[in-house]
């Protein structure tokens, strides 16, 4: 059997239903937002927990829906979702919770990954006019200048405790790199250059500043004085927000999102930063035994997580194609093709819909957990939403039918 056209905008909004269709039977939630927890066919495995990062996603997910197909019921799920997320909030005015059980805190620090989560559904929120969609919008920009903006390193920390008044001693690049994708988008949905500004700001930090402390590639993880932590989490490889090693999917996103800031504000350094970012990658993360990218490698090169996730994959797809457009170079274009037709055999859950969160080494099928806490396929409708703006389309809200 073939594979489809993968260039086909009719192909990649098709692909996007398939796994709109997957959660939409399952995933509303009455009582507020939505489960957060299924099984490959769908069945809610938990009911009861709420992670901030799935709730602030679903609201990307139904509003990216709602101007793809136009159709109401995902507007009303997306102003559903966002809604709820003043749930998270500890108490009226306070910061937004890590995760919530039955309605109470279970996790109650504040994140900068987290917060950058609401500032994008914040944003998106905004661009379908969703009541109290601004005030949250800069609220949250605002807490976050507060609490975890470090000016002097040009990067925001990481988390503090419950009641504000501890800072944690670790700095990483994952909420600084989110930050810079909602900080595009809070700027795409308002025209306020501060957003703008500080994405541009951050992006230097960590693509040229701090990654040249590590060759050219962006560490995870650092001290209070932004020197690389090369220890930190060294036996958790696969660690769900901290791992340890060289990220493949995470040299990709900033690639991705160097592209999205060139095409917004041109400066000389992106184009060039983000092909040498996502060829790194590429060439020392493509499992040449098995294909598909894997999760981590060690700064000798080795494979420190061999398994292979949907998002990296994903990524991968949407910044090759990025590239392709913007070089026209065929190689690119390969790799679109080689990741999709990868992910298509390996990761494509073709009976269910929707993707599978992981796979072993060899591409196959370990766990019966489709999308447990923060993914409900933000990533792979994500990217395949970022591919439709490169094909010839500029706004979020040019994707309505």
């Amino acid at each position: 059997m073939g594979y489809p056209d993968f260039e086909s905008a009719d192909f990649l909004k098709a692909h996007i239903c398939t796994i709109l269709d997957f959660y939409a039977p399952h995933a509303f939630d009455e009582r507020g937002g939505f489960f957060h927890h299924f099984l490959d066919d769908g069945t809610i495995y938990d009911a009861d927990t709420r992670h901030l990062v799935s709730s602030t996603r679903f609201v990307f997910n139904y509003v990216n829906a709602y101007f793809q197909t136009g159709d109401k019921r995902y507007q009303e799920w997306a102003e559903h979702g966002f809604t709820f997320l003043e749930h998270h909030r500890h108490g009226t005015d306070g910061h937004y919770i890590w995760q919530l059980q039955a309605g109470k805190i279970e996790d109650g620090r504040a994140m900068a990954y987290g917060h950058a989560f609401v500032l994008l559904a914040s944003a998106c929120a905004w661009q379908l006019n969703i009541s109290g969609a601004k005030q949250t919008l800069y609220q949250v920009y605002d807490f976050m200048e507060k609490q975890f903006w470090e000016a002097e390193h040009n990067a925001y920390a990481d988390e503090r405790d419950i009641s504000l008044a501890s800072l944690s001693d670790y700095r990483g690049q994952n909420a600084n790199m989110h930050s810079v994708e909602a900080l595009i988008a809070a700027y795409e949905a308002t025209g306020d250059a501060q957003f703008l500004t500080r994405a541009k700001q951050i992006a230097h930090q960590f693509c040229v500043v701090l990654a040249a402390q590590s060759g050219g590639q962006i560490w995870e993880h650092y001290d209070t004085g932004w020197q690389a932590d090369w220890q930190y989490n060294i036996d958790k490889p696969d660690d769900l927000f901290k791992p340890w090693g060289f990220q493949p999917g995470h040299q990709i996103e900033w690639a991705k999102l160097l592209l999205q800031l060139d095409r917004i504000s041109p400066e000389d350094w992106y184009l060039e930063t983000a092909i040498r970012l996502f060829d790194t990658a590429m060439e020392k993360g493509w499992d040449t035994a098995y294909g598909g990218l894997v999760y981590g490698y060690a700064p000798d090169g080795r494979f420190a997580d061999a398994h292979k996730y949907f998002w990296v994959q994903a990524e991968a797809i949407a910044t090759s194609w990025r590239l392709y457009q913007r070089t026209l170079l065929v190689r690119y274009q390969a790799d679109y093709h080689r990741l999709w037709q990868w992910s298509w055999d390996h990761l494509i859950d073709h009976h269910n819909g929707g993707w599978y969160r992981i796979t072993s080494q060899e591409g196959n099928w370990i766990e019966p957990y489709k999308s447990p806490a923060g993914k409900v396929d933000y990533h792979t409708m994500g990217a395949c939403w970022d591919i439709l703006s490169v094909l010839g389309k500029h706004s979020l809200k040019e994707l309505k039918a």
